[in-house]
């Protein structure tokens, strides 16, 4: 099973866990600038395989944050889900709360969170080098290969979306 974990802020991040490479089944990078680098990781890390789910981190606008950044944080995240769906990628939109709390109680203050997190991502995975742009998506998904479906058996195999109840 290949499960990815999408933190689609601009500030954010993906990863990808394959038990099938060779050296280190874990791949993070921080998102891609254009589009095209955003649908190569998704196309190189499904490659021809069916048993394929995402996390990514469902978003809205914040009260504070500017007109500019709000359209461009709502363009990034628009543009995760079509490359998800234009590659026949199942995935959940998962809000913070829902998968911060699969890992635990977290520090209130966001400084301190994000620390916590990316604490949490190293120590998981402690040959990969984890950064706060990366930790929360490493984090989803580790979270995405501990609650995906059997995809076999349901509706998301067929390209269906599932937001969270």
């Amino acid at each position: 099973m290949i499960s990815i974990g999408i933190d689609p802020g601009v500030n954010g991040g993906i990863a990808i866990i394959n038990d099938t490479w060779p050296d280190e089944p874990i791949k993070a990078l921080k998102c891609p600038e254009t589009v095209k680098d955003m649908s190569n990781i998704i196309y190189e890390g499904k490659w021809d395989c069916i048993k394929t789910f995402c996390i990514i981190e469902r978003v809205h606008s914040m009260p504070g944050q500017g007109v500019a950044s709000t359209f461009k944080f709502g363009k990034n995240y628009g543009q995760w889900l079509g490359i998800l769906a234009s590659m026949n990628v199942p995935y959940k939109e998962v809000s913070p709360q829902m998968w911060m709390k699969f890992f635990g109680t977290m520090p209130k203050e966001k400084t301190k969170r994000k620390n916590h997190l990316k604490h949490l991502a190293q120590s998981l995975y402690p040959n990969l080098k984890v950064t706060l742009k990366t930790a929360d998506a490493i984090l989803l998904a580790h979270y995405s290969r501990q609650v995906a479906p059997d995809i076999g058996d349901s509706p998301l195999a067929a390209g269906f979306i599932q937001k969270e109840e």
